[in-house]
């Protein structure tokens, strides 16, 4: 679990549930820590702050790591077979999806 790596103070966010939507922890690790857990409702966001997000993502805020968390990379031409494979449960992990070169 991520919780406990993160530093005292620290914040996790959640998106999404591809993995699945259980959560294995007890809260204590976070409270004694002050660990926020934050939950992201991207369904209500507007256009405008999804674009100024995606455009942040890939520049400043830009892991520089992604390669070292990845499982595996694809192009946005193999989203629609990656997802099924997400979908029927023979693929597992992390996928980075390489939009635009």
């Amino acid at each position: 679990m991520v919780a406990r790596t993160v530093k005292s103070w620290g914040s996790i966010a959640s998106i999404g549930n591809a993995g699945g939507i259980k959560l294995e922890t007890t809260v204590l690790p976070l409270i004694l820590r002050g660990v926020s857990l934050l939950g992201i409702n991207s369904i209500e966001m507007s256009n405008e702050l999804r674009d100024r997000a995606w455009s942040r993502l890939a520049t400043d805020l830009k892991p520089a790591h992604l390669d070292m968390i990845a499982g595996r990379t694809i192009d946005f031409d193999g989203l629609p077979e990656a997802l099924g494979a997400y979908i029927d449960g023979s693929v597992t992990g992390r996928t980075v999806v390489r939009i635009g070169g």
